[in-house]
């Protein structure tokens, strides 16, 4: 992929974001947020895609850029309605993520399954063979 075509499609990830907070509304009324498994796939998937972006030539100021901007708007929603980012322990979380996809360049799957096994460890519901379903 080139890189007008990793940028066209790194500006559709704030609409993207906000897809699957759409679609995941429903299920976030609970009062007290806890990780699910499909917060940590979401999660997983996401940090897949940087590390796609970085092969393709992404620096790591122009990615975080674009995830300070979602954070922004994700901040902006009522805490019970977002996706994953609930509080600024989840927003680290997901930024050490990041950080280590720029920082310690590796194959984008090794990326996405660190985060998932951390992921699931932070959610507490599943011990860390459930990451094997991510």
């Amino acid at each position: 992929m080139d890189r007008t075509k990793l940028l066209c499609c790194m500006k559709a990830v704030p609409g993207a974001m906000m897809l699957a907070l759409s679609l995941s509304l429903p299920l976030m009324v609970a009062s007290a947020h806890e990780l699910s498994l499909q917060e940590c796939r979401e999660g997983a998937d996401y940090i897949r895609n940087a590390a796609i972006s970085r092969e393709h030539g992404m620096s790591e100021a122009a990615f975080m850029d674009i995830f300070d901007n979602d954070l922004a708007t994700i901040m902006a929603i009522p805490k019970e309605l977002r996706w994953f980012v609930q509080d600024d322990d989840d927003a680290a979380f997901l930024r050490s993520a990041l950080n280590q996809v720029f920082q310690d360049p590796r194959a984008p799957s090794e990326h996405a399954m660190e985060f998932a096994h951390a992921c699931v460890a932070r959610a507490r519901q599943w011990d860390t063979k459930g990451a094997h379903d991510i």
